[in-house]
């Protein structure tokens, strides 16, 4: 029987400001849908306990980097969360509850972890929806600490992530300005909105059109000018047969996006379905 525990309500996260939606609930409910018996009261309690163990751990005359080398040992060495090299593309590894049983992740479902256990210890960690490689953030005196939590938290120098970034920027290297930029931390609707274009990218490469659906559904429930998902829903609508709803969606992207790089092919996916009786409802 699923647990009580409180999970938020998909209707309402549209409403919720950016970083008001709760980082850790928010990516529990996303793997309701795939594990509808999920106890999320569990993960919960299991986050806290391990901030528990590490109370006193970090009590007395203890600096920052003291701290962040204690929380990352216990975490990724004592806990073993790592990431999942063999079968990166496993949609487990994005699903939280199998993230916390496996201890095996992406870059973005261990910063989640790693963020929600930090700042249970009183330290304002942030994720950074770094160009490729999700990775993760603190201020410091001297500016901020960057670390990668796939790689057991290890600190990320500027030049390499000049160099990490430069492959999606042209070939370029980012200057300090830019890199800066780059830096910014991403707020939770952005993390969460990530978690989920993650999973939908997954399904489609396997043609999985329900799950393609349902992520792209729930992209929109929590950002809903996210302009491709109302795409790739009505394309993933199509294929199940749902030309109603394929019409509705595909007809609000090209009115969205006037002149996309895609135009020509939805708008031949709308004439497909023109003639199709639709066998959903």
């Amino acid at each position: 029987m699923r647990s009580q525990y409180p999970l938020p309500d998909w209707n309402t996260l549209a409403a919720y400001g950016d970083d008001e939606l709760p980082l850790l609930d928010t990516a529990l409910l996303i793997a309701r849908d795939e594990y509808p018996q999920l106890d999320a009261a569990a993960y919960s309690a299991a986050i806290q306990g391990y901030a528990e163990t590490l109370k006193p751990m970090l009590s007395g005359d203890i600096d920052l980097p003291a701290k962040l080398t204690a929380i990352n040992r216990y975490l990724f060495d004592e806990l073993g969360f790592a990431g999942n090299n063999h079968q990166y593309d496993d949609p487990r590894n994005s699903y939280l509850n199998e993230v916390f049983d496996r201890k095996l992740g992406i870059p973005i479902s261990l910063a989640v972890v790693q963020i929600e256990l930090t700042r249970r210890l009183g330290l304002p960690l942030d994720g950074v929806s770094f160009p490729g490689h999700f990775l993760v953030r603190l201020p410091v005196d001297d500016g901020i600490l960057v670390m990668d939590p796939y790689n057991k938290g290890r600190p990320v120098s500027a030049e390499e992530l000049k160099e990490r970034a430069s492959p999606h920027l042209g070939g370029h290297a980012p200057d300090d300005t830019q890199l800066l930029e780059i830096l910014a931390p991403a707020t939770h609707r952005m993390i969460l909105a990530r978690m989920l274009r993650n999973l939908k990218g997954l399904y489609q490469e396997s043609t999985d059109w329900e799950r393609v659906a349902r992520t792209a559904d729930r992209l929109l429930k929590i950002a809903p000018d996210t302009l491709d998902a109302w795409r790739d829903r009505g394309l993933a609508y199509r294929e199940l047969g749902y030309t109603k709803g394929a019409r509705e969606d595909l007809t609000h992207y090209l009115q969205a996006v006037p002149n996309a790089e895609d135009e020509e092919a939805v708008r031949a996916a709308l004439v497909e379905i023109s003639g199709t009786r639709s066998r959903l409802n």
